[in-house]
């Protein structure tokens, strides 16, 4: 069942009157994340605001420091948003946290969002911010540098499809990857954890899913690339370690589980956790939500062992 906490926010929302996704125009659901990003967030050490090369363009990234003497760890973070929500200010409270809990930079990026900018537009925005942020800190750090790649939701999807692109084309070197509650599969028949799971108090149904789907992919081709859909990769082999959060009231739980089964399969060192009364979303509840401060403890730690973060600083 969910867990009380979840509830009372759940309601909350609900009493709020916040619609699903699907029945608001883009431009009201941006608004809509915009108001809920948290006014109190952690202090960091420093922040940096780069332009980085991309594909169409530059690319804005985000560099948060948890010290004034930051090692050689770094780790890139992907937001969530369904491909069409989200940027810096709504996850800068999750950023901050993240680089003083796991002691290591934390690269946010702006990649393009759909609907304007369909697949594979995020995707290839995530890679050449990745490629920066390697050969960046391999300047200052040679071949000392470890690093990691995280994301939540979309940016889990896109966090996987990074790494698979890596191994593939020999790009930079992935230590670890964190993939928090991810969309992996664009077939949504994948039976759901729950029961559920569609229960209209939840922030992600399975209609929103679809509605989140069909404005990121841009044509039905797109659902069998392993870039846009990382469960349809055909192999799982040579790929980071990974550690996989997923949540019981979701309908992505399966899939997420799925991946980490294929990982581990595939000789990958794969670490899944489970939190059964969470629904979708939780994790950048930290002010008000225990499980959220676990979760984001949880992925520091990760963090902090994959690439050695005591040993850097």
């Amino acid at each position: 069942m969910l867990d009380p906490e979840a509830v009372q926010i759940l309601e909350a929302m609900v009493a709020a009157g916040i619609r699903p996704l699907e029945e608001m125009s883009i431009a009201e659901a941006r608004a809509m994340v915009a108001e809920a990003a948290p006014a109190e967030v952690e202090r960091v050490s420093m922040v940096e605001d780069h332009d980085v090369p991309g594909p169409r363009g530059a690319i804005p990234v985000r560099v948060f420091y948890p010290s004034e003497r930051p090692g050689p760890a770094v780790a890139v973070y992907l937001h969530g948003g369904g491909w069409v929500l989200s940027g810096a200010a709504t996850h800068d409270a999750s950023y901050r946290a993240l680089a003083n809990r796991a002691g290591c930079a934390i690269v946010s990026v702006e990649y393009r969002l759909a609907p304007e900018h369909r697949f594979p537009a995020a995707f290839d925005d995530a890679y050449a911010a990745t490629c920066w942020v390697a050969k960046h800190w391999a300047r200052q750090w040679g071949d000392d540098v470890r690093l990691g790649i995280a994301g939540d939701s979309a940016g889990g999807n896109l966090a996987a499809a990074v790494c698979l692109r890596a191994r593939d084309e020999r790009g930079p070197r992935i230590d670890h990857q964190v993939l928090i509650y991810p969309a992996l599969d664009a077939d949504l028949t994948r039976p759901e954890v729950v029961e559920d799971a569609d229960d209209p108090r939840l922030l992600l149904t399975a209609a929103t899913l679809n509605h989140l789907w069909n404005q990121y992919l841009a044509s039905a081709a797109d659902a069998a690339n392993p870039y846009a859909a990382p469960l349809r990769a055909g192999s799982f082999a040579g790929l980071p370690s990974a550690f996989v959060i997923t949540a019981g009231y979701d309908p992505l739980c399966a899939e997420g589980e799925a991946y980490g089964a294929e990982l581990a399969r595939a000789g990958v060192a794969v670490r899944m956790s489970r939190y059964p009364g969470m629904f979708h979303g939780f994790f950048a509840m930290t002010p008000v939500l225990g499980a959220a401060e676990q979760a984001v403890d949880e992925v520091a730690g990760s963090l902090r062992e994959a690439l050695r973060v005591d040993a850097s600083v």
